[in-house]
Parts: C-alpha cells; sequence; structure tokens
C-alpha cells in the first residue's frame, strides 16, 4: 500500500500531524516504537489543553502555585491566577495521543526506523517491524521526521539535521509523599542551582500520586542520576519509591531548516522546538506536529516541495519571538549561581509573575501592559549591570 504520508514517531509531535493528517482524509500511517517513555516533567498550559482537545481525565494534577528556589534557598512562590496548569503523566498521555489517531483513521506500525529509499517508484520508508523482526518497506509521497532531538531523519535528510544542540534532561518517577510543609501537591518547584544543575535547573513536579524529580545539563561530565539523588535528598524525598527512570536528550534551538525540498518535512524535537529557558516542550511538539501537517497537506494538495516550507514559517510567525526572548534570558541568568540568585530575585516582583504566566498559559506575549515590559526591561538591567545585590528583594 501506498500511503500519502507516513510519520516518523509516536510522541506528541508525531500523534498530532497523525491525527489531524488523518482528521484531513489522508491515507497516513505513523511508526512508533513501543515501550519508550520520555523524560519530562509533564505540565501543559489551558492553551494546550483547549487547542488539542484534551480531556479532564488526561490531567493527573492541576497546579495553582510555581516556586522557584534559588541557590542561597530561598523560594518565591508565585500564584497562578484565573486558571491552572494541567500535569499528564506521558506514559499515559502519549498513548493517548497514538490512540485518537488511530481512531482517526491513521495507521499504527510498531518498529524501528532504518532509512529511506527512493526509486523510479517514489519515496520508501524501510524499518524493522517489532514483531516480526522483519525489515519492511512502505511506499510513501512524503515523510514527516518525528523521531526526537536526535533524530535519524533530520541526520540523513535535512541540510543541519546532524548538528542539534541539545541538553540530557533525566527524571524520576517516584510515589508521593503526603503533603507537607516542603511538598504540596498542588505546587511545581524549579530549582536554579549550581550544585544540581550548573547550565539549566532542577525539578520537582507532581503527578498525582506520583512525582517526577529530574534536571538537565548541557555539560559533559556531569552524573545526572547523582544530581537527582542530590536534588530528591534537598526535597525531602529520599525515601520514596523509585517507579520508573528515564533520560533523553533536549534540544536547545529551532534548526534553521525543516525540510529537504523535497519529500520530508521534521517536527517536534526533531526540528528543535523545545522552549529556551523553561525547557518546555510539549505544547511546542504538539504545534509542530500541526504545522508540520499543514505542510504536507499543502504539498499534497498543489504538488509543489516548496510547500513544506510552510511548517517552520508557521511555527516562527507565532512563536519566534518567544522563543528569542527565552534564550535571552536563560543565557543572560543561567550563567553562574550569582545570576540565578538575580532571577530568583526578580521573580519578586509583581509585573515579571503576572506577564510570565500570562505568556506562558497563552503562548505569546502580552503587549497590552506596555509600561509593565519598561519597568521589568529596567529591572533586568539593573540586577544584570550589578546595580542591585543578587539578594535584593
Amino acid at each position: 500500500m501506498a500511503y500519502d504520508v507516513i510519520v516518523i514517531g509516536g510522541g506528541p509531535s508525531g500523534a498530532t500531524a497523525a491525527n489531524d493528517l488523518a482528521r484531513a482524509g489522508c491515507d497516513v500511517a505513523f511508526l512508533d516504537r513501543a515501550g519508550r517513555i520520555k523524560p519530562c516533567g509533564g505540565a501543559i498550559p489551558p492553551r494546550l489543553i483547549a487547542d488539542f482537545s484534551i480531556p479532564a481525565d488526561q490531567l493527573v494534577a492541576h497546579i495553582q502555585t510555581a516556586r522557584m528556589i534559588s541557590p542561597t534557598q530561598r523560594a518565591v512562590d508565585i500564584p497562578i491566577e484565573n486558571g491552572f496548569v494541567g500535569m499528564v503523566d506521558r506514559e499515559h498521555f502519549d498513548e493517548f495521543l497514538r490512540l485518537r489517531a488511530v481512531e482517526n483513521g491513521a495507521t499504527r506500525l510498531t518498529g524501528t526506523y532504518l532509512r529511506l529509499e527512493r526509486d523510479a517508484d517514489g519515496t520508501h520508508v524501510v524499518y524493522r517491524d517489532k514483531a516480526t523482526g522483519a525489515e519492511m518497506r512502505l511506499a510513501t509521497r512524503l515523510v514527516i521526521g518525528a523521531d526526537g532531538a536526535r533524530s535519524n531523519v533530520a541526520k540523513t535528510e535535512v541540510p543541519g539535521g546532524d548538528k542539534i544542540p541539545y541538553v540530557i534532561a533525566y527524571h524520576e518517577i517516584i510515589k508521593a509523599p503526603a503533603a507537607s510543609n516542603s511538598y504540596d501537591p498542588g505546587r511545581c518547584d524549579v530549582i536554579y542551582d549550581g550544585k544540581i544543575s550548573p547550565d539549566f535547573y532542577g525539578w520537582v513536579f507532581p503527578h498525582g500520586d506520583q512525582v517526577s524529580v529530574g534536571m538537565g545539563t548541557g555539560i559533559d561530565g556531569i552524573d545526572l542520576k547523582q544530581a537527582t539523588a542530590d536534588l530528591r535528598v534537598q526535597a525531602g524525598l529520599a525515601g520514596c519509591e523509585t517507579i520508573r527512570r528515564e533520560g533523553a536528550p533536549i534540544p536547545l534551538r529551532p534548526m534553521d531548516r525543516w525540510d529537504n525540498g523535497r519529500d520530508v518535512v521534521l517536527a517536534g524535537d526533531a526540528a528543535g522546538v523545545v522552549a529556551p529557558s523553561s525547557g518546555e516542550g510539549i505544547y511546542y511538539a504538539m504545534m509542530g506536529g500541526r504545522v508540520a501537517a499543514t505542510a504536507a497537506q499543502a504539498t499534497l494538495a498543489t504538488g509543489r516541495a516548496t510547500k513544506l516550507k510552510l511548517a517552520r514559517k508557521l511555527f516562527m510567525k507565532e512563536h519566534g519571538t518567544v522563543f528569542k526572548v527565552l534564550r535571552s534570558m536563560q543565557d543572560a541568568y543561567y550563567k553562574s549561581d550569582e545570576r540565578r540568585e538575580r532571577f530568583v530575585s526578580l521573580c519578586h516582583d509583581v509585573d515579571v509573575q503576572k506577564l510570565t504566566f500570562e505568556a506562558y498559559m497563552n503562548k505569546k506575549l502580552v503587549s497590552a501592559r506596555p509600561l509593565a515590559h519598561i519597568k521589568i526591561g529596567f529591572k533586568n538591567v539593573r540586577h544584570l549591570l550589578g546595580f542591585v545585590p543578587p539578594e535584593y528583594v
């Protein structure tokens, strides 16, 4: 059978692309390696829930507060006003997205992607079937590469795909303790401490009866498991039962090009769409899958491979400015513990709190409060130039 599109990868990005294409009437299949769970804090904003019709039963927790913790253990609690941040467990959330795509008409394939082959009959996806171990070959008009930060599709098919910078994220899913002064099932803790992560951050994110505890770093030689063990001690979670451990690369910036100008377009982590500073990936992965599906539909309808460029164009038009701002913030404040201390100090500011969460919840910079933007910019400059002490509140 020849497909219109084969999607390589069945995570949030690939499953979303397959679902959108199936609903549009395309003959689409997606190839997934069964059993892989990506390390992830699991936070999803209200806009994702609305844009992608996520049912309430997929939310394992509702977060009302974010706590920022500095290197000196100063904590700043930021309330989430007029809403909540939903939490999902990737083990179940990803499978829900895959099953939904199948229900809407996508074909699910389970196995390992090997390569693309092209001949007089067109483009073919070659993969190893998980059940039989046999090498399978399927014809397709287009391919969407949604196979993660070290994408094999990107490496072989898209210029620059073998040079995606990334950090390594590691977390442990543990059994949740009872609520206490140190652990709140309605609060996410973000730890900006060089002893836990010298260039990123650590986290404690509730998942209902479980908790995700982890960290990320791009520095070679860091013992991620030891850093996470230290974080569990620091957070009072050392004695909790460990359910599973997971690690994976997280890309640092969107690729300059997402397609090969012929028959391949990238989506999600394969295209590098994880937000700088926060490391948020689920929403942007799903949006990456959606714009890749849109580009694929346009290409199929017109027969013009130049339409594959729509994926990156649409994504960056809506989210490119946010990514630039977050990259600037990470470059400014993640360099040292002294800078991290200043960042947490800045988080005391009510304007910072409101604008940060308005932008996070709605996935766009808030332009309706120009005076607040000016005030924040002025405070940023004062901190970065050292005109105020790091401990300033």
